[in-house]
């Protein structure tokens, strides 16, 4: 109705949510931030003490309805259900029985948020006692939240008078603007005088010397007993609510001051005095001001023009001895446009000893510890939920985690889930005890071989090394030797050089020391055939033969290597997935076909030796070295054709040591089955080392 005149309407309070529209009721000023300023902080409040699962009370009013519309969006927003709510009916709850079911959500919820309006304190208070006394059992521990930026310290002493029992509450809540900042006046001069005024009127004292005559009255001290005076008087005289009160009216007559001060320029053409100031003059002077009054601490105007303000937290404790503590326990601030911060004060007492017990939790459900992550429960709010663990090689660093997250690559989760560590970097390496015994098993066996070609050269007259085609022998000694120390290609930390090389010699040095074994089989199988008269076989025996077999097998072998370098060469990498723990240290083959194309190809020259060492294996004694090669190439490929499962089945390091071991197995096969033999009969048996011996042998 006020607004119909344009007269200028101040509140120093938060009040109706309705008349924070601006362009429904452009006459309604405010000294102190609207009540939407409040929600922010009502969330910040909530999230810092993980309070996700609360209750909403209202009064049923318009602005009771649009705090819950406008709230419990936010509320979700931010991960904090609203498991209850309740509107307070417009009624007197003293005469009025409210019909409250013992629900299991009442109990869970421990935080009450309690939007209240000046005349619906006292009944939501008394409606929350109600409803926890309801509680089979009943409840305690509860913490109420309010959104009044009133000082309640009378309505406190009010409920204590009455009788109220505050058993079932924790603590209440609640946010002040400036709470410590009540003697920070502008106007010093006023405010003391309206403290003397009370002085005065509340010990019947006077601070002027010539009332010293009335016997009645005293002269004031610095210091009276304060415990004298009635409660409700002195916090009323020292409440927030007079400091914003004082505020205000100082903001109107600023405002006041200000229109009639520019007005007074103008005077009537007939008369000396200054117009009239009519009411709707007055708004352009209240706009301008805004009431932004630096005295107010914590007050400023936000990015959109609007007022905004730096709360504080309050909390509000009633005693069992019925006495009231008021405490300033944080405060939440505003560090940029659209961020605030919420400060606990860790020291004050927000939970006073005779409580014996922390601030309550208010959740669904226990929080997700580190290495869990959350999945909402179906029909359930989304702060009602599951913990699942983590999925191997992912983490959770903290409590309630959205998802789980992959470790870098060079790192893997701990046994928890819940922190990475660094893989260890593994290769085979000459100090482990698997490559100390790789090494030590392939130089015994080179050292082997050098005395085996050492006792050759050195009788490399004798008719046993003499039938055995003394220069094959020579070559595949050598062949061998080279393989054996080839191993040591594959031990140590992987380089381009040693990758380009390992698997290329390896083929290599092998295909020339199964040529040499089948050219050494033919040479056995053709001499055989040689003895019998009219054979025309004689022509092909000699060097030129077994030399061409040689050269021309492994020719084909040295040919795949050169395509192999070339199309898709070896290189090191470092395998950060094979193994969860570890980051291996290998050599890439570059390409897959070729490396097996080159193994395939010394499996086609094995398997040809032994089915011609095989079918002349029944030839007569003087040419039995066709029984050793037949053994010595079923030991040869016994050892690679299960080296190709094995090789496949295992991961890292160990996938080079099989293939170091199935080298050094298979050159061990030819070297034992072979020469072994023949150098027991030279340095051992030198009377079968005879050619008259093989020459009777050969006949029987």
């Amino acid at each position: 109705m006020l607004g119909i005149y344009k007269m200028p309407q101040v509140s120093h309070a938060f009040g109706s949510l309705v008349l924070n529209d601006k362009r429904q009721f452009p006459f309604f000023y405010r000294t102190v931030p609207k009540e939407e300023a409040l929600y922010p902080a009502i969330v910040k409040l909530l999230l810092h003490f993980r309070w996700t699962f609360i209750g909403l009370i209202a009064p049923d009013t318009d602005n009771g309805e649009k705090f819950m519309k406008t709230l419990t969006p936010r509320l979700v927003e931010s991960g904090i259900c609203v498991g209850v709510s309740l509107s307070i009916p417009q009624l007197n709850t003293d005469k009025v029985t409210i019909n409250i079911p013992p629900l299991e959500k009442w109990r869970q919820a421990h935080v009450f948020l309690y939007y209240v309006e000046t005349t619906y304190f006292l009944a939501g208070i008394k409606l929350g006692k109600l409803i926890f006394d309801r509680q089979v059992p009943p409840t305690a521990g509860k913490v109420f939240i309010t959104t009044c930026m009133w000082d309640f310290s009378v309505d406190f002493i009010g409920f204590i008078n009455q009788g109220f029992d505050f058993q079932h509450f924790h603590s209440v809540l609640s946010f002040s603007i400036g709470a410590n900042k009540w003697t920070h006046y502008d106007d010093l001069d006023a405010f003391y005088f309206a403290v003397q005024h009370f002085w005065e009127e509340a010990f019947n004292c006077s601070y002027l010397e010539h009332t010293l005559s009335v016997k009645s009255w005293t002269r004031c001290r610095e210091r009276e007993e304060l415990e004298m005076l009635p409660q409700d008087h002195l916090e009323r005289l020292l409440s927030l609510n007079s400091y914003r009160i004082y505020n205000t009216v100082h903001a109107v007559a600023r405002s006041l001051h200000a229109a009639y001060s520019s007005r007074s320029k103008w005077r009537l053409k007939d008369s000396l005095e200054v117009q009239r100031l009519q009411p709707w003059q007055l708004h352009s002077f209240l706009g301008d001001a805004q009431f932004y009054n630096s005295s107010m601490g914590g007050v400023y105007l936000d990015e959109n023009g609007e007022l905004a303000a730096d709360l504080d937290i309050v909390s509000w404790v009633v005693f069992p001895n019925k006495s009231s503590h008021r405490e300033r326990i944080g405060s939440i601030n505003r560090q940029r446009s659209l961020d605030l911060k919420c400060t606990i004060d860790q020291n004050a007492t927000v939970c006073p000893k005779w409580h014996h017990q922390p601030l309550p939790a208010s959740r669904c459900v226990e929080s997700c510890q580190p290495g869990f992550f959350k999945v909402s429960q179906e029909g359930m709010p989304l702060c009602c939920y599951d913990c699942v663990p983590c999925a191997e090689g992912t983490i959770a660093t903290q409590e309630d985690a959205e998802h789980c997250a992959r470790c870098p690559e060079d790192q893997h989760p701990n046994k928890d889930r819940d922190q990475c560590f660094y893989k260890i970097i593994t290769f085979l390496a000459y100090t482990e005890p698997l490559g100390i015994f790789l090494v030590s098993f392939a130089l015994f066996l080179s050292l082997t071989t050098c005395v085996v070609l050492g006792i050759f050269l050195i009788f490399q007259e004798t008719p046993i090394v003499k039938a055995n085609n003394r220069s094959l022998s020579y070559i595949l000694l050598i062949s061998l030797l080279l393989s054996f120390l080839s191993s040591f290609l594959f031990i140590g930390r992987p380089r381009k050089v040693t990758c380009l090389l390992r698997q290329v010699a390896f083929s290599i040095i092998f295909s020339v020391a199964v040529s040499s074994v089948l050219a050494k089989t033919i040479t056995v199988v053709l001499a055989f055939l040689a003895t019998k008269p009219g054979n025309t076989m004689r022509r092909w025996l000699g060097k030129s033969l077994a030399n061409s077999i040689v050269i021309s097998c492994s020719s084909v072998q040295v040919v795949i290597c050169i395509i192999w370098l070339g199309v898709s060469p070896p290189f090191p990498e470092s395998d950060m997935h094979s193994q969860p723990r570890e980051i291996i240290l290998q050599c890439n083959e570059g390409s897959i076909a070729m490396f097996y194309g080159v193994l395939g190809y010394m499996g086609f020259l094995a398997s040809i030796c032994f089915t011609v060492a095989f079918l002349a294996r029944k030839l007569p004694g003087a040419f039995n070295e066709a029984k050793l090669i037949t053994f010595s190439m079923l030991v040869f490929c016994s050892v690679w054709v299960s080296f190709v499962p094995t090789y496949l089945s295992t991961k890292g390091k160990y996938m080079v040591a099989v293939q170091v071991f199935s080298i050094l197995a298979s050159s061990a096969g030819l070297l034992g089955c072979i020469f072994i033999p023949k150098c027991y009969i030279i340095v051992l048996r030198p009377d079968l080392n005879t050619k008259e011996h093989l020459t009777t042998k050969a006949d029987s």
